[in-house]
């Protein structure tokens, strides 16, 4: 099992489709993500079989996160193989989405902590970037308290400015 000092992760399953729209119907969550939240709960559906053929293609995606102590579903974390952005044609994505109420509490750095670690000494990874929306101040935080380092700010696209980080795996040559 994967897991840090208060939360567990697993694969996402089909049968986290109302845990997730609960998650992404939630207008404040997509407040930094420059996209829309869901308005059905086919949408959430077509977004978790989106992320469980990155499990096929490429042996990681995001991960469900769980408060160990109470065993619910608090969002989700992990590594994505990301393509085309920044001018970088592939790189792993270290990232998180959290429900609302669970904001704060420190989970977000938590997470990206774990799968930092789990990036370099599981899977062997050289590097390892992060994304934020410029005025995104706390998911910023939890990108520096994870160890990544701001690299520069870029236009993700339509005008959205976003700070690229990264980390280097200490153990590469």
């Amino acid at each position: 099992m994967l897991q840090s000092e208060r939360l567990y992760y697993r694969e996402i399953l089909p049968t986290d489709d109302k845990a997730m729209f609960a998650l992404d119907s939630d207008p404040e969550v997509h407040r930094y993500l420059g996209n829309n939240p869901v308005t059905t709960i086919e949408q959430s559906r077509e977004y978790i079989k989106n992320i469980r053929q990155q499990y096929q293609d490429n042996g990681i995606g995001r991960m469900a996160v769980f408060i160990k102590v109470t065993d619910e579903f608090i969002g989700w974390a992990g590594l994505k193989l990301e393509h085309n952005v920044n001018g970088y044609a592939q790189f792993y994505d270290v990232g998180y989405r959290f429900i609302k109420k669970f904001w704060g509490n420190g989970y977000a750095t938590e997470s990206a902590l774990f799968f930092v670690d789990y990036g370099f000494n599981e899977l062997k990874l050289d590097k390892i970037v992060g994304c934020a929306m410029v005025a995104h101040s706390a998911s910023r935080r939890a990108l520096e308290k994870a160890g990544l380092q701001f690299i520069e700010n870029f236009d993700y696209g339509d005008g959205e400015i976003c700070a690229w980080y990264e980390i280097v795996n200490p153990n590469s040559k």
